[in-house]
């Protein structure tokens, strides 16, 4: 009876195991693994444009946080500023916690076919503690300007969204006052139909040396030990869309990338604002470094602009233009 229960055990985690294998961590596509091209004139360009926002933001700002009030204020003023400068309208989502009046920034280019279905992308312009947050988060703040310059003037057949969000750190986070989960739930009031939603988090920072790349157990048994990838994380409901995301990143660029769909509950999964879309129900996914679990400076007073790896975050944010070209396209 006891060889018996323990074949039954064993062929229930083989089946849950192939299931979990074949479901939320096998990916469409082959991550890249040759040498990385010298950068492209496109590139350049995104990266001087990489470097010039970070380092205001992580540089001349600085920490921005309920308690460096003023250097929040400064950082939206600014990001308003540079959206404006590329020719968009600014939108503001204004709410308060206490005294201070916290604001979500978003700028649109409507659809001309299907304009009630939204594609966004998103970051936190905030950071965690006295942190100037270079890596945590002006480098995702950085990549959704970068990237609403260069769909500017393109007439998507979507409605594409670009929205820097307020408060995703703590105290805030995986709360009510969290700036993405207050945006995400007047979305659903409003039933706006989300179809995807990119966080972009902490995407500057890759590195080629040996276990330089760590993970929540057992995650370790399925994914490389070297950080010089980008990651796109999902919940399990957004499978679907992490699957979708990450094959179109592999056929058209030419960087390492990783991708699963697991559980929110366990550690990382659920560590940005994607988070707060999938508490409405809408699916999303983290495009991100890793984080923590890569970066040596991360929430630290080292987080600093020229930790940045600029050359392959530019190459990122080309890699993620040509897959929201894709999204925001209906026949895709």
């Amino acid at each position: 009876m006891q060889l018996l229960r323990l074949a039954i055990v064993t062929i229930v985690l083989l089946v849950l195991t192939t299931w979990l294998w074949f479901k939320l961590i096998r990916m469409p596509g082959s991550s890249y693994n040759g040498q990385l091209s010298p950068l492209t004139s496109e590139e350049k360009i995104i990266e001087g444009w990489l470097k010039h926002d970070i380092k205001k933001l992580g540089g001349d700002i600085g920490a921005r946080n309920f308690q460096n009030y003023q250097n929040l204020q400064a950082a939206a003023t600014f990001l308003k500023s540079s959206f404006q400068a590329s020719g968009y309208s600014v939108k503001t989502q204004q709410y308060s916690v206490g005294n201070q009046t916290f604001e979500n920034i978003e700028v649109e280019i409507t659809g001309v076919e299907h304009p009630d279905e939204i594609v966004i992308l998103g970051g936190h312009y905030d950071t965690a503690y006295s942190s100037p947050g270079a890596n945590d988060n002006a480098s995702g703040a950085a990549a959704v300007l970068e990237l609403a310059r260069r769909f500017v003037n393109k007439k998507p057949s979507r409605t594409l969204r670009f929205v820097e969000f307020v408060n995703e750190e703590p105290p805030f986070f995986w709360t009510e006052n969290m700036g993405s989960l207050v945006y995400a739930k007047r979305s659903r009031q409003q039933n706006e139909k989300i179809i995807a939603m990119l966080s972009l988090e902490t995407l500057g920072y890759y590195s080629e040396a040996k276990n330089s790349q760590r993970y929540p157990a057992p995650l370790k048994l399925f994914y490389p030990s070297v950080g010089n990838f980008v990651a796109f994380i999902g919940n399990v409901n957004s499978a679907t869309l992490v699957k979708k995301i990450i094959a179109s990143f592999r056929r058209q660029t030419e960087f390492p990338s990783e991708g699963t769909a697991l559980p929110a509950q366990i550690p990382g999964i659920g560590w940005s604002d994607q988070w707060a879309f999938w508490q409405q129900g809408y699916p999303a996914v983290m495009v991100t470094d890793t984080a923590v679990f890569r970066y040596p400076y991360y929430h630290t007073l080292e987080d600093t602009p020229d930790k940045i790896d600029y050359e392959r975050l530019s190459r990122v944010v080309l890699g993620l233009e040509k897959v929201i070209a894709e999204i925001i396209d209906k026949s895709s």
